[in-house]
Parts: structure tokens; sequence; C-alpha cells
């Protein structure tokens, strides 16, 4: 192993130099002292780190390094942290590179010719000298970093990217104007770096940001931006449109909207491929109505009619109970009280036509 470690491909820009080695004992912190058959021993932190506006937007802290030995073998690991999982999604996507390939370590992980990349939750992980190590001892390392990890799911919009024609390695993830920026240079887009302000970061957009086959030789990107509204999607829309059409340099890129989703085709080959390109984006929207519902269920008809007839018969029973009661309580009293309480002859009044002197006496109706 050499005195010293060169760590120049992790990074984006240089910013300060951090103090050289260090004996691992000394490091408290997520990487293990020991995993599998690997010891920890000196290893030196990278003398380059990322520009200060950036890490801001990550939320980055400062790196740790270990190196590991097993007999002659040796291997170093640099285990970035960050505030959360989107932060160290983004930072994972800012290192992938077109000649990485995807790995089976683990789901996020990507290899290149001497380095292993992994995603473990708010942690990047890159391991430097991978030919040295097993896989079964790699995926040992991310178990043991992994206990620590946050395991806040990751922004679902890295899902929505259509996979026919993506050029791996070319994900780019972006929660803020700084990492969009990144983006698109790392794309060889930076002519459409005068849209960053007017994507809205400050609303709560994310973005995502690939690149296609669309012919033999031939590539087209695509920017897909979410919000957490339809509504500011659509104000988003009107300034980006607006201006696109004033810059001829970013003639042909097109934008629409498709609820809270903005889809954007840079460079685009042709329409109908930016057109193609956008189908493919698995992004779907659906409504939901909240309704009040209830667990009742209609009884069998057999006990509705016999409910009806019981019903109807315990009715009639107390209407002939009641007129009974009514009407032998009229009687009574009439028998016993004659004229005292029904059918007095003082409140009683019958019309007369007059067709004869003699006046009607009430009581001869009795």
């Amino acid at each position: 192993m050499s005195a010293r470690i060169r760590f120049g491909a992790f990074c984006l820009a240089a910013t300060m130099s951090l103090p050289g080695s260090v004996a691992f004992g000394q490091q408290a912190g997520v990487l293990p002292k020991q995993f599998a058959q690997w010891s920890g021993v000196l290893a030196e932190r990278p003398t380059e780190t990322r520009a200060a506006q950036l890490q801001r937007e990550l939320g980055e802290t400062s790196p740790e390094v270990s190196g590991y030995a097993n007999g002659k073998k040796q291997v170093v690991a640099v285990l970035e942290k960050f505030r959360d999982p989107s932060g160290a999604y983004e930072a994972y996507t800012l290192k992938l590179r077109p000649d990485m390939q995807p790995s089976d370590i683990r789901k996020l992980s990507a290899v290149a010719p001497d380095r292993v990349l992994m995603l473990i939750g708010n942690f990047v992980l890159e391991v430097e000298q991978s030919k040295n190590i097993s896989t079964a001892d790699l995926r040992a390392l991310a178990s043991a970093v992994e206990s620590k990890a946050d395991h806040t799911p990751l922004p679902p919009i890295r899902s929505y990217l259509p996979e026919e024609g993506l050029l791996q390695g070319t994900q780019r993830y972006a929660l803020g104007p700084v990492g969009f920026a990144a983006a698109l240079t790392d794309l060889n887009e930076s002519k459409f770096s005068t849209l960053t302000p007017e994507i809205g970061f400050a609303t709560g957009a994310e973005a995502m940001v690939a690149s296609y086959r669309a012919a033999p030789n031939k590539l087209q990107d695509l920017v897909i931006i979410d919000y957490p509204t339809p509504q500011i999607a659509e104000q988003r829309l009107r300034h980006i449109q607006a201006l696109i059409a004033a810059n001829p340099e970013m003639a042909g890129a097109s934008v629409e909207r498709k609820a809270s989703l903005l889809s954007m085709v840079l460079s685009p080959v042709s329409a109908q491929a930016a057109a193609q390109l956008r189908e493919e984006i698995r992004y779907q929207t659906e409504v939901t109505w909240n309704e009040p519902s209830q667990t009742l269920t209609d009884p069998p008809w057999l006990v509705v009619v016999k409910d009806i007839f019981v019903g109807t018969l315990a009715f009639c029973g107390i209407t002939i109970v009641l007129g009974i009661a009514f009407g032998g309580v009229r009687v009574l009293t009439k028998k016993f009280f004659p004229g005292k309480v029904f059918d007095r002859p003082e409140d009683m009044e019958v019309l007369q036509l007059g067709l004869s002197g003699k006046r009607i006496d009430p009581r001869d109706f009795y």
C-alpha cells in the first residue's frame, strides 16, 4: 500500500485540506474496527472535498476513512455521512459514471475497475482497491454500516425514469439548485443552467436527470421534476416555458406537465423521439375519495317478510285493544254519568232549516 492514497475521483471540487493519517482506533464512528477476516489499519483522509454550497445542500458532515488488511491484501473505505437518505442519494448519483456497472453487492451499488460505490441509508460507502476483496466480504462491511444507517425511504421520483434506452451511470438526483446545476454539467447540458432558478426548489421540488439513446450515436436528456401539488407545478411550468421561449440556445427543448410532474427533454433528437420518451415515464396519477362506509348488510328476504307480518299484526292488535278501551270507557261513562261528561245538552248544537216552528231538543237523539 502506498504511503499516500489519492481520492480525487471521490469528490467534485477541492475546497479544503484535512489532517493527515490517523490511527483507526482514534476514530470513533460508523465504520467497524473489523469485519469478516479484515482488520482496521492506518489510512489517510481525502485531501479534496465537495464545494461548500453543495455540502450544505446535501447536509454532509466529515467523512470517515479506514484502511483494512487481510493478510497482504488491503483496501480503503471512505464513508460519507449525510443529513438524510435523500441527500445521500443525490451524492451517490453525482458519483455515478457511465463506465460503472450495476453490482449485486446490494440494490444500490455500482462497480468500476478498482472501486465499489454503495448507498446505505444516509451513508455513501466507497471502497478503493476493491479487486482485493470478495463480494461476500463487501456485503459483510455493508451490513455493519447498515445497522447504524437511517432507513427512511428514498425519493419515489427515482422510479419514474424510463428503463428503455437509459444510459446507465447518467442518472442524477437533485433536491436543490447546486445539485441540479452539477447534474446538468455532468450531462454536458450547462446551457440549460439558467433554468435552475425557475425550477423552484424552495417549494419542495425534486428533480431527476438522465441521458437516453434515441438513435445510434445520438443521445437526448430527460429531466423530470416532482412538485408537492399540481398547482405549484402549473405555476413553475409557465415560468420555464417563458424562459425557454426567450432563450434561442434552448430551441427544441420542450416541457409538459402531468399532474404534479413536469417533464423536459433537453436537446431532443426529434419531436417524435421526445414524445415517445415522455410516454415511457412511469408516473401514474390516482384520485381517491374517502366516502363514509358501513359494515351493515341487508338481511335475507324471508326475514324481511316475517318482520313485516309480525309488525303488521302487532300494530293491528294494539289498534284493536286501544279502540275497545276507548269505546268501553265512553259507553260506561255515558251509562253511569249521562249528560255529565259526554254529549252534554248545553254543549250540543243542531242546525235547523226552520221548516217548522218546533225547536229540536238535542236530548231527543239519545
